[in-house]
């Protein structure tokens, strides 16, 4: 009787702790699945999700003269924003401010009232090698053109280049960084007391156009936007497609690469998977000698765009390099005429 006893005691025991180990089994299980959902901290950058994020504004200040141009004066800014989104890490970045007309010179960061309010180009250059970048570099005679023509002109230098902070150590998320880079300065425009708080017009050169594409895609507002030969093939290529000038020949970059793709679907971060959502005036320029961009990408986007019922306007050039030379006049005076169409200007 004892005997029996204990066995069904010894039975009881050991479907009790079946049960407890199979319930505790399915909580880290459970556990498990949240934290590896949970560990996914750059999806807070594929482009629909940061079309559905409040963007703040971060703080503008006006700098050191750079340079006196002719009718514009030149100045270093600073803007110190939260390019992670997670309202706690704040960097700073530098870049060049060019404010036309006959306004006072301004002393450090103080803002002084102009009698003219101008329309404001925001201009993304493209690749240049962070050892060898200076502010403004990239941008700076298309800058100078636009700004003796009434329109201020801004460039952010982007996190890792010149006076600004330290790029994130991720090289995804550094290259996801420029377009909330991009768009906490669009953000913050309003700080800028020249500006007529109307007319904003996006320019992008090569690596530039595609964030420049991005940014419409994400914010989907009118934002007349001119590109000069614009990488526009789908991520990750378009990041593949130039790791052979790099030392190891884009042997990191491959290796980072994978362990992004066991993580995130590369599709959502491919500005090609999301053309439908511009709704912009676009100009697009290409040189057919371009050894930098090939002519058949911009030849595929302006199909794409063509197919979508976008508008815009596509200009092909013989016997052009990928920085618009013999051409450069003629490209940057269809610009001015492109965003004159598109804005107010002042009568200087």
């Amino acid at each position: 009787m004892k005997k029996a006893l204990l066995s069904v005691v010894v039975l009881i025991l050991i479907l009790i702790s079946g049960f407890i180990g199979l319930t505790i089994g399915k909580k880290t299980s459970k556990k498990t699945d949240t934290q590896e959902i949970r560990f996914k901290p750059l999806e807070k950058y594929t482009i629909e999700n940061l079309s559905q994020t409040d963007i703040k504004p971060g703080k503008l200040e006006i700098k050191d003269v750079m340079e006196e141009g002719e009718n514009y004066v030149s100045y270093l800014f600073q803007l110190t924003f939260n390019p992670n989104l997670d309202g706690k890490t704040f960097k700073k970045i530098t870049g060049q401010i060019n404010l036309p007309g006959p306004s006072t010179i301004r002393k450090g960061s103080e803002m002084k009232k102009s009698k003219e309010k101008f329309p404001i180009i925001v201009m993304f250059r493209g690749y240049i090698d962070q050892t060898k970048y200076k502010t403004g570099d990239g941008t700076r005679n298309a800058a100078d053109f636009f700004a003796k023509n009434a329109l201020i002109t801004i460039a952010p230098d982007f996190l890792g280049y010149a006076g600004s902070d330290k790029e994130v150590g991720n090289i995804f998320e550094a290259r996801f960084q420029t377009y909330t880079t991009s768009l906490s300065l669009i953000k913050s425009l309003d700080q800028i007391v020249e500006w007529n708080n109307k007319d904003i017009f996006l320019w992008g050169h090569s690596n530039g156009g595609q964030i420049a594409l991005t940014i419409l895609e994400i914010l989907g507002e009118r934002l007349p936007t001119t590109l000069w030969a614009p990488v526009s093939k789908p991520f990750p290529y378009s990041v593949l497609f130039f790791t052979d000038a790099s030392d190891d020949r884009g042997k990191l970059i491959r290796y980072e690469l994978s362990e992004f793709e066991k993580k995130y679907e590369v599709e959502l971060y491919s500005l090609t998977n999301y053309l439908e959502k511009i709704n912009s005036p676009l100009q697009i320029h290409q040189g057919e000698s371009d050894d930098a961009v090939p002519k058949k990408w911009s030849d595929e986007l302006s199909e794409k765009l063509k197919t979508l019922n976008k508008n815009f306007k596509y200009y092909l050039y013989p016997d052009t390099d990928h920085n618009m030379f013999p051409v450069w006049n003629d490209v940057v005076s269809r610009d001015l005429e492109f965003f004159k169409l598109n804005g107010k200007f002042p009568n200087l």
